[in-house]
């Protein structure tokens, strides 16, 4: 099978697996291990068929800011991922369970872009003066390969392991928050499921946005103002089992909820 033909036909498998909610086996079986490129062109054949499709790109996640998490699945980067409007959703509005297949929930600082960055090497500085401001945000995330058995390949190919993501509604300038510290509580009912802080992101939040910014360029396609930027678990990720809500305290930035409906 050539190159372009397998890339094709990953695809195909994983968007008719989004379709019909169900999973299918690890594409590493098919993709090298350290195929990232051929990884990632499986995700942008599958982002060009929602464009085509008349949907809107918002912004990238970035994934995989757990040097725990990274040591676990063999590498020693982070990946990113397409946010779409569609998979955007507002604070405690109601979402579908059954239009997921196997979702779980983490707390992330997001960051809202009012100039482009277009460096081939950014800085701190670049993102700071780039960003509007940060939102504490929930992503869901959830994959469409059969119990989560995933490598980097696999998820990458799988924009990133991406489904749905709730921003809060309390804009904070960047000034006016310790990106490092600041700690994070995710719950649900009362009860504490996840804990962690901005050094859990690849040590600062700001680390995996200038990765991300930098990789853009590369690949043509920078970070623009008004994109959405998801910078990475501030803990370890909840499966959600249940309809409920999950609520996530970020200190500085306030609350946000992920409202799971049956």
């Amino acid at each position: 099978m050539s190159d372009q033909t397998l890339v094709k036909t990953l695809a195909a498998r994983l968007r008719d697996a989004e379709a019909s909610r169900s999973t299918i086996a690890p594409v590493r079986g098919e993709i090298a291990i350290d195929d990232i490129a051929t990884a990632y062109a499986v995700q942008q054949a599958n982002v060009d068929a929602r464009v085509a499709n008349g949907e809107r790109i918002v912004g990238r996640k970035i994934g995989l800011t757990s040097l725990a998490v990274q040591k676990q699945l063999g590498v020693d980067q982070p990946d990113f991922g397409a946010l779409f409007a569609a998979m955007a959703y507002g604070d405690s509005e109601p979402m579908p369970l059954a239009k997921l297949i196997q979702p779980k929930v983490e707390a992330e600082i997001a960051l809202v872009l009012e100039r482009d960055l277009t460096h081939e090497k950014h800085t701190f500085v670049d993102i700071l003066r780039a960003s509007a401001y940060a939102l504490a945000a929930i992503e869901v995330v959830d994959s469409r390969i059969q119990n989560w058995d995933i490598r980097f390949v696999d998820t990458v190919s799988d924009n990133a392991s991406s489904a749905l993501f709730v921003l809060g509604s309390r804009p904070v300038p960047l000034s006016q928050l310790d990106l490092t510290a600041c700690a994070m509580t995710l719950e649900r009912d009362g009860e504490v499921l996840s804990r962690g802080n901005g050094a859990a992101c690849l040590g600062n939040p700001l680390n995996a946005a200038v990765w991300l910014a930098d990789r853009m360029v590369r690949l043509g396609t920078p970070l623009r103002a008004g994109d959405v930027v998801l910078t990475g678990a501030l803990g370890p990720m909840v499966a959600v089992k249940e309809p409920g809500t999950f609520t996530a305290q970020i200190e500085g930035l306030g609350s946000v909820r992920a409202t799971f409906a049956s």
